[in-house]
Protein backbone atom coordinates (compact mmCIF):
# COMPACT_ATOMS: atom_id res chain seq x y z
CA UNK A 1 0.00 0.00 0.00
CA UNK A 2 3.30 2.26 0.70
CA UNK A 3 4.46 2.07 -2.83
CA UNK A 4 0.83 2.29 -4.57
CA UNK A 5 0.30 5.47 -2.48
CA UNK A 6 3.88 7.21 -2.92
CA UNK A 7 3.42 6.72 -6.81
CA UNK A 8 0.00 8.68 -6.38
CA UNK A 9 1.49 11.09 -4.26
CA UNK A 10 4.56 11.89 -6.88
CA UNK A 11 2.81 12.64 -9.57
CA UNK A 12 1.56 15.43 -8.11
CA UNK A 13 4.30 16.30 -5.88
CA UNK A 14 2.83 15.81 -2.55
CA UNK A 15 4.46 15.00 0.44
CA UNK A 16 3.22 11.92 2.51
CA UNK A 17 3.47 12.19 6.31
CA UNK A 18 2.81 8.60 7.76
CA UNK A 19 0.40 9.04 10.50
CA UNK A 20 2.39 7.08 13.30
CA UNK A 21 0.60 7.59 16.37
CA UNK A 22 -0.44 4.39 18.52
CA UNK A 23 1.98 2.43 16.30
CA UNK A 24 5.17 0.78 18.38
CA UNK A 25 8.34 1.81 17.22
CA UNK A 26 8.77 -1.85 15.66
CA UNK A 27 6.32 -0.72 13.47
CA UNK A 28 7.19 2.61 12.64
CA UNK A 29 11.02 1.32 11.83
CA UNK A 30 9.33 -1.01 9.43
CA UNK A 31 7.66 1.59 7.22
CA UNK A 32 11.39 3.20 7.65
CA UNK A 33 13.41 0.45 5.91
CA UNK A 34 10.70 0.68 3.21
CA UNK A 35 12.05 3.77 2.28
CA UNK A 36 9.16 6.55 4.49
CA UNK A 37 11.16 9.33 6.59
CA UNK A 38 8.20 11.29 7.17
CA UNK A 39 6.22 10.84 10.16
CA UNK A 40 3.47 12.28 12.72
CA UNK A 41 2.27 12.18 15.91
CA UNK A 42 -0.32 14.11 17.83
CA UNK A 43 0.79 13.07 21.38
CA UNK A 44 4.14 14.81 22.82
CA UNK A 45 4.75 12.49 25.55
CA UNK A 46 3.98 9.33 22.84
CA UNK A 47 6.14 11.15 19.89
CA UNK A 48 9.19 12.11 22.86
CA UNK A 49 9.04 8.13 23.92
CA UNK A 50 9.66 6.88 19.95
CA UNK A 51 12.62 9.46 19.07
CA UNK A 52 15.66 8.00 20.87
CA UNK A 53 14.57 4.31 19.83
CA UNK A 54 14.50 5.32 15.82
CA UNK A 55 16.78 6.10 13.36
CA UNK A 56 17.45 9.95 13.18
CA UNK A 57 16.79 11.26 9.46
CA UNK A 58 13.33 10.39 10.64
CA UNK A 59 11.79 13.86 10.29
CA UNK A 60 9.23 14.34 12.89
CA UNK A 61 5.79 16.32 12.31
CA UNK A 62 3.53 17.56 15.12
CA UNK A 63 -0.23 17.07 13.70
CA UNK A 64 -2.42 17.62 16.22
CA UNK A 65 -3.27 20.17 18.91
CA UNK A 66 -0.14 21.00 20.33
CA UNK A 67 -0.01 22.34 24.23
CA UNK A 68 1.84 25.29 25.15
CA UNK A 69 3.75 23.68 28.18
CA UNK A 70 4.71 20.56 25.98
CA UNK A 71 6.13 22.39 23.25
CA UNK A 72 9.42 22.49 25.36
CA UNK A 73 10.01 18.57 25.13
CA UNK A 74 10.09 18.72 21.25
CA UNK A 75 11.45 21.87 20.40
CA UNK A 76 14.66 20.58 19.50
CA UNK A 77 14.07 18.10 16.57
CA UNK A 78 10.22 18.82 15.39
CA UNK A 79 10.13 19.48 11.52
CA UNK A 80 7.21 20.74 11.20
CA UNK A 81 3.81 21.95 13.66
CA UNK A 82 0.96 21.54 11.47
CA UNK A 83 -1.44 22.74 14.20
CA UNK A 84 -1.09 26.59 14.99
CA UNK A 85 -4.11 28.37 15.90
CA UNK A 86 -2.98 31.41 18.63
CA UNK A 87 -0.15 33.62 19.02
CA UNK A 88 0.03 32.83 22.10
CA UNK A 89 1.33 28.39 21.20
CA UNK A 90 2.83 30.53 18.21
CA UNK A 91 5.34 32.55 20.95
CA UNK A 92 5.97 29.75 22.99
CA UNK A 93 7.34 27.71 19.39
CA UNK A 94 9.63 30.82 19.35
CA UNK A 95 10.64 30.84 22.67
CA UNK A 96 11.04 27.04 22.86
CA UNK A 97 13.04 27.23 19.51
CA UNK A 98 15.88 30.00 19.97
CA UNK A 99 16.81 28.44 23.11
CA UNK A 100 17.79 25.72 20.62
CA UNK A 101 19.39 27.75 18.07
CA UNK A 102 16.40 27.03 15.81
CA UNK A 103 13.95 28.04 12.96
CA UNK A 104 10.60 26.05 13.59
CA UNK A 105 8.10 25.79 10.17
CA UNK A 106 4.75 26.00 11.72
CA UNK A 107 1.12 25.86 9.99
CA UNK A 108 -1.62 27.49 10.43
CA UNK A 109 -4.85 25.49 11.20
CA UNK A 110 -8.55 26.34 9.64
CA UNK A 111 -11.61 25.15 10.91
CA UNK A 112 -13.23 24.11 7.71
CA UNK A 113 -15.36 21.27 8.96
CA UNK A 114 -19.10 21.44 10.72
CA UNK A 115 -17.86 19.41 13.99
CA UNK A 116 -17.39 21.97 16.47
CA UNK A 117 -14.70 20.01 18.19
CA UNK A 118 -12.34 20.75 15.80
CA UNK A 119 -9.62 23.55 16.26
CA UNK A 120 -8.72 25.90 14.18
CA UNK A 121 -8.90 29.93 12.80
CA UNK A 122 -10.92 31.51 10.92
CA UNK A 123 -9.78 34.01 8.32
CA UNK A 124 -10.76 37.19 10.32
CA UNK A 125 -8.30 35.75 13.63
CA UNK A 126 -5.51 34.65 10.89
CA UNK A 127 -5.55 38.67 10.05
CA UNK A 128 -5.17 39.62 13.19
CA UNK A 129 -2.72 37.06 14.14
CA UNK A 130 -0.45 38.34 11.25
CA UNK A 131 -1.05 41.61 11.38
CA UNK A 132 -0.78 41.64 15.18
CA UNK A 133 3.06 43.79 16.49
CA UNK A 134 4.00 40.75 18.82
CA UNK A 135 3.71 38.16 15.82
CA UNK A 136 6.06 40.52 14.16
CA UNK A 137 8.81 40.05 16.62
CA UNK A 138 8.70 36.23 16.27
CA UNK A 139 12.51 35.42 14.46
CA UNK A 140 12.77 31.49 15.51
CA UNK A 141 8.90 30.66 14.08
CA UNK A 142 8.54 30.38 10.30
CA UNK A 143 4.61 30.11 8.80
CA UNK A 144 4.90 28.12 5.82
CA UNK A 145 1.77 27.35 5.05
CA UNK A 146 -2.19 26.16 6.49
CA UNK A 147 -3.36 23.02 7.77
CA UNK A 148 -7.27 22.04 8.11
CA UNK A 149 -9.11 19.14 8.88
CA UNK A 150 -12.83 18.21 6.71
CA UNK A 151 -16.09 17.12 8.49
CA UNK A 152 -16.06 13.38 9.12
CA UNK A 153 -18.54 12.53 6.68
CA UNK A 154 -18.97 9.87 3.81
CA UNK A 155 -20.49 12.81 1.70
CA UNK A 156 -17.21 13.76 -0.24
CA UNK A 157 -18.74 16.37 -2.22
CA UNK A 158 -19.01 18.24 1.32
CA UNK A 159 -15.46 17.40 2.14
CA UNK A 160 -14.17 18.60 -1.55
CA UNK A 161 -15.92 22.00 -0.55
CA UNK A 162 -14.46 22.18 2.78
CA UNK A 163 -10.52 21.67 1.20
CA UNK A 164 -12.01 24.21 -1.73
CA UNK A 165 -12.24 26.41 1.19
CA UNK A 166 -9.08 26.36 2.58
CA UNK A 167 -7.23 26.76 -0.55
CA UNK A 168 -8.87 29.60 -1.04
CA UNK A 169 -7.88 30.57 2.47
CA UNK A 170 -4.14 29.69 1.34
CA UNK A 171 -4.51 32.03 -1.90
CA UNK A 172 -5.79 34.78 -0.08
CA UNK A 173 -2.89 34.15 2.88
CA UNK A 174 -0.33 34.70 0.30
CA UNK A 175 -1.64 37.13 -1.34
CA UNK A 176 -2.31 39.46 1.50
CA UNK A 177 1.13 38.57 3.95
CA UNK A 178 3.33 36.18 2.09
CA UNK A 179 3.31 37.43 -1.41
CA UNK A 180 7.60 38.04 -1.10
CA UNK A 181 8.12 34.56 0.56
CA UNK A 182 8.64 31.35 -1.41
CA UNK A 183 8.79 29.18 1.47
CA UNK A 184 4.75 29.92 1.84
CA UNK A 185 3.13 27.06 -0.06
CA UNK A 186 2.28 24.16 2.02
CA UNK A 187 -1.53 23.31 2.49
CA UNK A 188 -1.67 20.06 4.45
CA UNK A 189 -5.20 18.48 4.15
CA UNK A 190 -6.18 14.81 3.58
CA UNK A 191 -6.35 12.08 5.57
CA UNK A 192 -6.85 8.25 4.37
CA UNK A 193 -10.65 8.56 3.35
CA UNK A 194 -10.51 11.85 1.83
CA UNK A 195 -6.68 12.02 0.31
CA UNK A 196 -7.43 11.38 -3.08
CA UNK A 197 -10.27 14.28 -3.34
CA UNK A 198 -7.34 17.32 -1.10
CA UNK A 199 -4.91 16.13 -3.78
CA UNK A 200 -7.88 17.41 -6.30
CA UNK A 201 -7.84 20.25 -4.36
CA UNK A 202 -4.61 21.61 -3.88
CA UNK A 203 -3.33 19.80 -1.14
CA UNK A 204 0.55 19.04 -0.74
CA UNK A 205 0.79 17.51 2.13
CA UNK A 206 -1.18 14.16 3.00
CA UNK A 207 -1.33 12.87 6.44
CA UNK A 208 -2.17 8.92 6.27
CA UNK A 209 -2.70 6.72 8.89
CA UNK A 210 -4.53 3.97 8.57
CA UNK A 211 -4.05 2.90 5.13
CA UNK A 212 -0.56 2.33 5.45
CA UNK A 213 -0.05 0.71 8.76
CA UNK A 214 -4.27 -0.99 9.68
CA UNK A 215 -6.72 0.74 11.96
CA UNK A 216 -6.24 1.59 15.54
Amino acid sequence: MLQKILTELEKTNTQLVAVSKTKPVETIKAMYDRGQRVFGENRVQELVSKVDHLPDDIIWHHIGHLQTNKVKYIADYISLIHGVESLKLLKEINKQAKKHHRVIDCLLQFHIAEESSKFGLDLKEARLLLTDADFKLLENVRIIGVMGMATFTSDLDQVRLEFRQLKEIFETLKKEFFANQPSFKEISMGMSGDYKVAIAEGSTIVRIGSLLFGAR
